[in-house]
């Protein structure tokens, strides 16, 4: 049973990218066939595996399955992980979700033929909350929500925990801190805080404030790759064995392929 693992939160900057691209390395360095799917028009993640940020007919032409996602899916310059390119166009795809009937069922529809493929499907989502965050939740097993340990990134949390619960009940929510400076008292607090609200929801692992973590744009690769024995590289890999522990312990959910709309 494969894994459809969404990094999200709705704020932006927290170290969301960062998560995705070294999480789908990790899990396809233990040998698991994985695919990122880059959603942020931006292209942060695309850009980081030195692939061409662009769609053959954009993102529309996707969510209408007119075009094939395995025809779109391109290599990587690491063994068994795979990515579905950025495309300038996902910024309209609000609009594109809004013009089908069950728009919240599209980005699962797009995704049920590669879930055989792959032993996880990471989504790197754009901070917002939509159409498409919407249909992130529907598609998604779990959400990976990066926190920074500050007061308005906590309110952020607490309002993302509001919206999940009234949406697909199988979602589970895994959160964790990142970009934390442990000398900073604030930091501290909000950790203690948030851990003691959330004991069930936040993992264990953190992610620090590293020069190797703002270094990947410069070398276009992953922490765990070009730094493997660094401080930020054991982190990420601490959270990924966090992040499997938790999936484990949770009854895997019967995937069913929603209806044509």
């Amino acid at each position: 049973m494969s894994s459809v693992l969404a990094t999200y939160n709705i704020k932006g900057g927290v170290g969301k990218t960062s998560a995705a691209v070294n999480l789908a390395y990790l899990a396809a360095r233990e040998g698991a066939p994985t695919l990122l799917w880059d959603l942020d028009p931006q292209g942060a993640s695309t850009y980081l595996f030195r692939v061409r940020p662009k769609i053959r007919g954009g993102g529309r032409k996707l969510l209408r399955l007119r075009s094939s996602p395995d025809r779109l899916i391109k290599g990587t310059d690491h063994p068994g992980l795979d990515l579905l390119p950025a495309d300038f166009s996902y910024r309209h795809m609000d609009l594109a979700l809004d013009s089908f009937k069950h728009p919240t069922r599209r980005l699962a529809r797009v995704l049920a033929p590669l879930r055989g493929e792959y032993e996880y499907i990471f989504l790197d989502c754009p901070p917002s909350i939509s159409l498409v965050s919407e249909s992130v939740f529907e598609a998604a097993d779990a959400l990976l929500v990066p926190i920074i340990p500050a007061t308005l990134s906590s309110r952020t949390f607490e309002q993302l925990n509001e919206i999940a619960e009234g949406g697909a009940g199988g979602l589970q929510i895994l959160a964790f801190f990142s970009m934390i400076e442990v000398r900073k008292s604030l930091h501290r607090e909000v950790m203690a805080q948030l851990r003691k609200a959330h004991a069930v929801t936040m993992l264990g692992a953190a992610i620090p404030s590293a020069d190797e973590v703002e270094r990947m744009g410069v070398m276009r690769d992953v922490v765990a790759s070009f730094a493997p024995g660094s401080r930020a590289a054991l982190a990420y890999q601490a959270l990924w064995w966090d992040v499997r522990r938790r999936l484990r312990q949770r009854t895997p959910p019967v995937t069913t392929l929603p209806s044509p709309t």
